[in-house]
């Protein structure tokens, strides 16, 4: 039981962090993000929570995975920075409305999680597995910052 309890805690606390950076990007979003000029590959909006969804989902069963090992320490300290640093994006990029501020952090935040996939993978191939997507999908964000800061 202690288990499932354990892992239901990562994956909420995967879902707050989730949860906050909605409430940074919620008004912004819609006021400010439609008058920045965007690359025609922007993905629709409604796309980012459902992805955002699954992402922490499978970032909380990776956490899991490697505390269970018992040798979890730094892996998961590299975790919560990455984590925290997933956080603070929101608030740059769409809290102060700042794109290069945004860029700053989340090029931060992309060798965070490659960190972070490095130590998981030291102790569980699974659950550096189940950070590759997060990996992907902030790389794509990262280029998209990117673009959104050259056409701004």
């Amino acid at each position: 039981m202690r288990q499932w309890m354990v892992l239901a805690g990562f994956i909420a606390v995967c879902l707050v962090v989730g949860a906050l950076g909605g409430f940074a990007t919620s008004q912004p979003v819609l006021e400010w993000y439609p008058t920045l000029v965007r690359p025609s590959w922007t993905p629709p909006s409604w796309l980012f929570g459902p992805v955002w969804t699954i992402l922490y989902i499978m970032m909380g069963v990776a956490a899991w995975l490697v505390w269970r090992t018992g040798d979890a320490g730094r892996a998961l300290g590299m975790f919560a920075v990455q984590l925290a640093l997933n956080l603070a994006w929101s608030f740059l990029f769409f809290g102060l409305r700042s794109p290069l501020a945004g860029l700053a952090c989340i090029l931060l935040l992309w060798l965070a999680i490659a960190g972070t996939i490095l130590e998981f993978r030291k102790r569980s191939g699974a659950a550096a597995g189940l950070m590759l997507p997060y990996l992907a999908w902030v790389s794509f964000a990262t280029a998209l910052n990117a673009a959104i800061v050259v056409l701004n």
